[in-house]
């Protein structure tokens, strides 16, 4: 996924959940759209180096969107939806081995009363419903956590992925790493138990999970390596977030 001349600045604060207030290198201040609804531990520290988009849609009262955030451990980034993107990009040149059989995907399938797949994939060997989650939370150890903030819309699409499950129909919790600092990944317990006790659930009746990690620049964002998943986190990496 390519970037298209992402504008730099300093962070000067993020507030109510959508917004934040960016120093340009000129000295002007801005406000800028924030997408990420979640609690963004370490991404959103004041001074920090961040990297801003332009809309050119006369209707938003924001141009500018916040992409990326330069933090101590590495850069991010924190526009969540990007993750879809990636994945996507990611199944279609054949970077993730395993489902070659299933060379058709579709975005945003409407699936399990209500809910959206934010991909399947179809083939002769059948279908895979996939929802993948954007992981910027950095802990102690180089451990990535989700979610970052009580989450009961992903507890939801949880069960909506174990619904699907029949002798040709695979469901995959794919985590999309977008943090430079991580190399493994984890359910935050501790954040939100619901979750992580939903997700061995479903795990134990067959939903798959996937954990890969990016190379993220200004320039681009590209799905690189499978990491390391587990349930629960080494009691080490429990204890700090950076």
């Amino acid at each position: 996924m390519d970037f298209t001349a992402l504008q730099q600045g300093k962070l000067l604060r993020r507030y109510k959940r959508f917004l934040a207030d960016v120093e340009l290198p000129t000295g002007e201040m801005i406000t800028v759209h924030c997408p990420n609804t979640g609690a963004m531990t370490g991404c959103a520290e004041p001074g920090s180096p961040v990297w801003l988009s332009r809309s050119d849609s006369k209707t938003r009262k924001y141009p500018h969107t916040w992409e990326l955030v330069e933090t101590s451990r590495g850069m991010a980034c924190i526009h969540s939806a990007k993750a879809n993107q990636v994945v996507r990009e990611a199944f279609v040149a054949g970077v993730v081995p395993g489902f070659a059989g299933y060379p058709d995907i579709r975005s945003e399938v409407k699936y399990a009363g209500g809910s959206r797949a934010d991909l399947l994939l179809e083939g002769d060997a059948g279908a895979v419903f996939v929802e993948v989650k954007s992981v910027t939370l950095c802990r102690e150890g180089s451990l990535g956590v989700f979610p970052d903030a009580v989450s009961e819309r992903g507890r939801k699409h949880l069960y909506a992925l174990r619904s699907v499950l029949d002798k040709r129909t695979r469901a995959v919790l794919f985590f999309c790493v977008l943090h430079q600092g991580i190399d493994h990944v984890s359910a935050a317990g501790d954040i939100d138990p619901r979750y992580r006790d939903a997700l061995c659930e479903v795990m134990s009746d067959g939903v798959e999970v996937q954990a890969w990690g990016a190379r993220v620049t200004p320039g681009a964002i590209v799905l690189t390596t499978p990491l390391p998943f587990t349930l629960d986190p080494p009691q080490a990496a429990q204890e700090g977030v950076v």
